[in-house]
């Protein structure tokens, strides 16, 4: 298999700017985590990049999007540069977390169960969960009244079987919008590519599918969007 570059890049110029805007030493380490958590949940809006997984932490920025694994990534690159400590957390997610934005053919292509990310960041001398970063906040309340109109407990991005679904930054309580729909655990992890080069990573298209995917993906961007917008 091709070698994969590290994704988690907070040696790069753009990583290292954005942070250096982000946080400030005169700051304490919870202020500085609540401004990457806000930076990564809002101005990185929610949406599918081209190349799925494979993407920078610089890439994310330019781009202005990501999904779970892209935004991790990033998040991870940032929290490097603030000195925050911080790894990734692994997983498979059921594939009704993207009913709604794949349909019909589309989203019966979808495997089950898909590889998934979330961030853990120290903070207080604890280790805390976070996934409420993955959906900016515009998308997120929208798939929230959608989800309802629909009847739904997953979907639109959202898994909230529990009721507890929560887009909050809280290092106190765990906060979370996808974790009620996470079945299976694959560990913890420093960097992204070491995990996507192992056989537990499922969102590895061959040939066809990713050419499916990238002519599909401006549509189901564009429904992104205009839920946000509704």
């Amino acid at each position: 298999m091709k070698q994969i570059p590290k994704l988690a890049d907070h040696d790069h110029p753009l990583v290292q700017q954005t942070a250096k805007k982000l946080i400030a030493s005169k700051n304490m380490p919870i202020d500085n985590l609540e401004k990457i958590f806000f930076y990564v949940r809002d101005t990185i809006k929610f949406g599918y990049p081209a190349n799925i997984d494979l993407v920078k932490a610089s890439e994310t920025i330019k781009l202005g999007i990501g999904q779970c694994n892209t935004k991790t990534a990033l998040f991870l690159a940032l929290c490097k540069n603030a000195g925050i400590p911080a790894r990734i957390h692994f997983s498979l997610i059921k594939k009704e977390i993207q009913k709604g934005l794949f349909k019909s053919i589309f989203y019966k292509l979808l495997p089950p169960l898909i590889s998934h990310s979330w961030i853990e960041v120290k903070a207080n001398e604890k280790w805390t969960r976070i996934d409420s970063y993955i959906n900016d906040e515009a998308f997120y309340q929208a798939g929230k009244i959608e989800l309802k109109n629909m009847g739904w407990d997953t979907g639109y991005s959202i898994a909230n079987s529990s009721g507890k679904a929560n887009s909050a930054f809280n290092t106190n309580e765990e906060c979370f919008v996808q974790m009620d729909a996470v079945v299976d655990d694959h560990g913890i992890w420093d960097e992204p590519a070491d995990y996507y080069a192992t056989d537990k990573y499922r969102n590895r298209p061959n040939v066809i599918k990713l050419l499916l995917y990238r002519l599909i993906i401006k549509k189901v961007n564009k429904r992104v969007e205009n839920l946000r917008t509704k």
